[in-house]
């Protein structure tokens, strides 16, 4: 057989960033788990001999970066060499590592000989020991910040970190979940456990009802207060009605003011409490009331509003079922997911979701994988292909083999790394955070040399000056501005994550919004990544014929382009003939006889060394090869029969995707690959790329990308996450493609496209420069809503309550111009 110009991908990755020249890591996906677990149990141990004797000290861990279970092995001889380890179990399949140590000491530098490695990990202890909360009633980041500062004073309290975006807690502490509750309540927040049963979430549901229900009230007193004071009832009175409103209102910002100030925390709670009792001071009980009672009504507002982008990833939690049937012999139960195990069968009728990862043993069937990867047109699967959790089974029954627990689901990894997106601030959100905290302190004590200086230095009275440092209290407040960013950013992710696509975290999604210029490794990203028949050339026999023969000659070969012949017979239904004297010809083709004639499928060189005429071959099969594919000759002793041409073809979403990208305000597309002139040009022109490199080293695509740079392009890379990495990394933002076949793609890059097609990469680009504009649309009207209301203060013309109205207000046209972006279609 000839040479196939295919560039030839690895079947995983090798670490070769953690290689040294006298040991390296070989990782060979043929190794089985069977064998990393058996041979763990030939490893020798120097601890071994203590164990018996000593207590052991056992630590479980979650390990990132394996490929197959070759790796599992590296990592088991790796560690059973450090001292006063016992014992190291590595579970290639469920990514979990149980070490047994003779002392905890011998625990501590687990983690850091991991990466030594080339690989991650992390303790499951430490997770176990770290809760998470549903905080309800933040409305903008400085209340998360008051609730960390408040919890953090607590003895029992490790560490504490609380979210806006997401309205999650995640907290350390040693004290009992009903006290963490009970000091977020006195706050004047809710919190509850993540994991509590729906009881528990209907009851807080109903505080948060019942809190609503008092804000209407207010509403109705205010409301009497304002029309009495029109019609006649004692002055006394309406002040009465004021002030009960206030205090009903009231009673949540004044207490959460109060922990926010113990815990030296300026939020919005503060400023808007100063500013309602200070009214009531001076005698102003309408203003006071009416800015308590338009605070509580933005608040409710704005959290119905963000809640909805916080829903956006949690509805991917109800993807997947909660139950499975699971077979045992002939009896089929239903059983919650929790307790299925790897290696357990389960039976997915037609139309039903698919709970776990798994492999099809029993049954064929059309899967909708949209949930997953985005895709639209549902994908045939047969025995022995592997389904996904949260998937729909369109058609046949399906028995599947659980490939996966619960946790270790790509859906379960898709929802954890979107929440960690999530929570990470995008360089937007940390600067306006930045000047939030420096801005609010600094208008805070302006308000009060405000109150103060003027009428001592005898511009105008006490009252006149104290009012309008109270509208300056209330115009402090800087929530819109901060809510901004972090809104836009989350809606943003969840729109991403429900069409297929992962982005890491704010600061990718800026950075995907600033690219001008994409490049795009050639094999397996524009190209199918396997070679397929694309020409057929008979000459003296019929297409079926050659086909035939060809099929014979071929059909026991491993060579990529053998099986594209094979594959490609087989597709036309075409029958191989009787065949005998099979016969390798290294670097040249095979033979084989049939009907007592040999025959021959290989290179031009194979035939110029049998002395077989190529008259009125060679320029066809040159032709063909200028053209970048690979050329088999089939042919006898009697003469050539035919060519075959096989090339490895665009993917059918390729053209419209790059199309569709330079229509988005992509400068440049470009390809980069190994391949020579010819074939890169050839691909480049079927591809629509702008540009490409050809003849390229691995090496040299990071070069590639760095020339781009150089160009005063923002680059993005797009490829498959592992052989691409080097450059990945140089790229400003890297894309890998294939997510949902591969989980070193969803932890090496920036942005992940869970198909295996571009499909998606427009959506995500134009998705990325919407969230952009918006972010600087939500900026820029908070900040002139901001200005002109103090511009609005000296000359008289601004109140209490349309200064609340415009700080509350300008907060929720912020959030709804935000959560525009979760029905962003591109």
């Amino acid at each position: 057989m000839p040479v196939s110009n295919q560039e030839q991908l690895s079947c995983c990755s090798t670490n070769s960033s953690n290689e040294s020249e006298d040991e390296e890591v070989a990782c060979c996906c043929s190794h089985s788990s069977k064998e990393a677990s058996s041979s763990a149990l030939e490893q020798p141990s120097n601890g071994s001999d203590l164990a018996s004797s000593l207590p052991l000290e056992k630590m479980s861990y979650r390990v990132h970066g394996m490929d197959c279970g070759a790796c599992a092995v590296t990592i088991e001889k790796g560690l059973s060499k450090l001292k006063d380890i016992a014992e190291v179990k590595v579970n290639f399949s469920t990514g979990k590592m149980q070490i047994a140590a003779t002392s905890s000491d011998a625990l501590l530098p687990i983690e850091t000989e991991i990466k030594k490695l080339g690989f991650s990990a992390e303790s499951l202890k430490q997770k176990e020991n770290i809760k998470t909360f549903n905080i309800v009633g933040m409305d903008c980041s400085s209340c998360a910040k008051s609730i960390e500062n408040h919890i953090s004073t607590l003895p029992s309290v490790k560490s504490v970190n609380v979210n806006f975006s997401t309205g999650k807690m995640k907290i350390e502490h040693s004290n009992s979940v009903q006290e963490i509750i009970s000091e977020v309540s006195k706050i004047g927040y809710q919190a509850s456990l993540v994991d509590k049963n729906l009881q528990q979430q209907v009851e807080q549901k109903g505080k948060i009802f019942n809190g609503n229900n008092l804000v209407i009230l207010s509403g109705v007193l205010l409301a009497f207060g304002f029309i009495g004071s029109f019609a006649g009832i004692p002055p006394v009175l309406s002040t009465i009605l004021y002030a009960i409103a206030m205090v009903i209102s009231g009673v949540k910002p004044v207490r959460s003011a109060f922990y926010a100030l113990r815990s030296r925390s300026l939020d919005m709670n503060v400023l808007m409490s100063a500013a309602a009792i200070g009214a009531a001071i001076i005698g102003e009980w309408f203003e006071g009331a009416t800015v308590v009672w338009l605070f509580a009504i933005g608040n409710y507002l704005q959290n119905r509003s963000i809640e909805r982008t916080r829903n956006s990833i949690r509805n991917l939690m109800d993807l997947a079922p909660a139950e499975a049937w699971v077979k045992v012999g002939a009896e089929i139960s239903k059983v919650p997911v929790d307790e299925v195990n790897v290696g357990d069968i389960i039976v997915v009728k037609p139309g039903e979701k698919i709970p776990l990862d798994g492999e099809i043993v029993i049954g064929e069937s059309s899967i909708n994988q949209a949930p997953i990867t985005g895709e639209s047109i549902p994908v045939d699967k047969t025995i022995g292909d592997t389904v996904y959790a949260g998937t729909i089974n369109e058609h046949g029954s399906l028995d599947i083999k659980v490939t996966k627990l619960v946790e270790d689901t790509t859906i379960s990894k898709i929802i954890l790394l979107v929440e960690e997106a999530q929570e990470k601030k995008a360089p937007t959100e940390a600067f306006v955070d930045k000047f939030a905290s420096i801005y609010t302190p600094i208008v805070f004590i302006v308000a009060l040399v405000m109150m103060v200086l003027p009428p001592l230095l005898g511009f105008g009275t006490w009252g006149e000056w104290f009012y309008k440092g109270l509208e300056l209290l209330v115009v402090a407040c800087p929530c819109a501005l901060v809510i901004s960013t972090p809104v836009a950013i989350v809606s943003a992710i969840g729109n991403a994550a429900k069409n297929g696509v992962l982005i890491k975290g704010g600061t990718f999604l800026e950075k995907a919004g600033a690219i001008t210029a994409i490049a795009f490794d050639k094999t397996g990203t524009l190209t199918e990544g396997k070679p397929k028949v694309t020409e057929i050339k008979s000459f003296d026999k019929s297409e079926e014929e050659l086909l035939s023969i060809a099929l014979t000659l071929e059909e026991y070969s491993t060579h990529p382009i053998a099986k594209a012949i094979v594959n490609h017979a087989n597709e036309k239904g075409i029958k191989s003939k009787n065949g005998d004297s099979f016969k390798s010809i290294v670097g040249k083709g095979v033979q084989a006889t049939i009907q007592e004639e040999t025959y021959y499928a290989g290179n031009l060189k194979l035939f110029e060394n049998l002395h077989i005429s190529l008259e009125n071959v060679v320029e066809p099969v040159q032709k063909i090869q200028r053209k970048g594919k690979s050329v088999v000759i089939i042919g006898s002793q009697e003469g050539i029969m035919g060519i075959i041409a096989v090339s490895d073809t665009i993917r059918d979403t390729s053209a419209a995707a790059l199309n569709a990208l330079q229509q988005s305000g992509v400068k440049q597309t470009v390809m980069l690959t190994g391949d020579n002139e010819g074939t890169a040009k050839l691909i480049a022109s079927e591809s629509n790329v702008n540009r490409y490199f050809a003849e390229l080293l691995p090496e040299d695509k990071v070069d590639a990308v760095k020339q781009l740079q150089n160009e005063g392009h923002k680059v993005a890379m797009v490829g498959d996450g592992i052989n691409d990495a080097p450059a990945l990394a140089t790229a400003d933002l890297g894309i890998a493609m294939g997510g949902a076949g591969t989980d070193t793609a969803m932890e090496t890059a920036d942005i992940v496209l869970m198909a295996d097609n571009l499909e998606k990469l427009p959506h995500t680009m134009k998705l990325s420069k919407k969230a952009l504009r918006i972010i600087k649309q939500n900026i820029w009207f908070s900040i002139i809503i901001k200005v002109a209301a103090l511009a609005l203060i000296f000359p008289g013309y601004l109140t209490l309550w349309m200064a609340v109205l415009s700080d509350t207000g300008a907060a929720l046209i912020v959030i709804l111009n935000s959560i525009r972006l979760l029905k962003f279609k591109g």
